[in-house]
């Protein structure tokens, strides 16, 4: 009887591990899924685009160079839901988001 207690002891602490392993593979998979882009902690953008006609963007995100990434990130999402990043000096992005800021403290 000692002896199946002592093996039973034994597994626990690999039970335990296997079952934090599996949660955190579980935990690590939602967030790859539907992971939001402003809560990774590096730049989003790895190549840009001069720009895109604005009748194919549905809406536009500016995120400020930070500790995450060094560079300002604009990134479009496209009316078919595609996301592109857009180069923030290039003069059509720029006057885009001029318009942006114009628009917003006018109201």
């Amino acid at each position: 009887m000692a002896r199946a207690a002592t093996a039973t002891a034994s597994c626990a602490p690999r039970l335990l591990r296997a079952a934090l392993l599996l949660l955190l593979l579980v935990a690590a998979t939602r967030r790859a899924a539907g992971a939001p882009v402003v809560s990774e902690l590096r730049c989003q953008c790895l190549q840009t685009v001069q720009g895109i006609h604005f009748k194919n963007i549905q809406s536009v995100k500016v995120t400020p160079a930070g500790s995450h990434c060094a560079q300002t990130e604009v990134i479009a999402t496209l009316k078919n839901g595609q996301e592109v990043c857009l180069n923030p000096e290039a003069p059509m992005v720029k006057k885009m988001i001029e318009k942006m800021l114009n628009k917003g403290s006018s109201d």
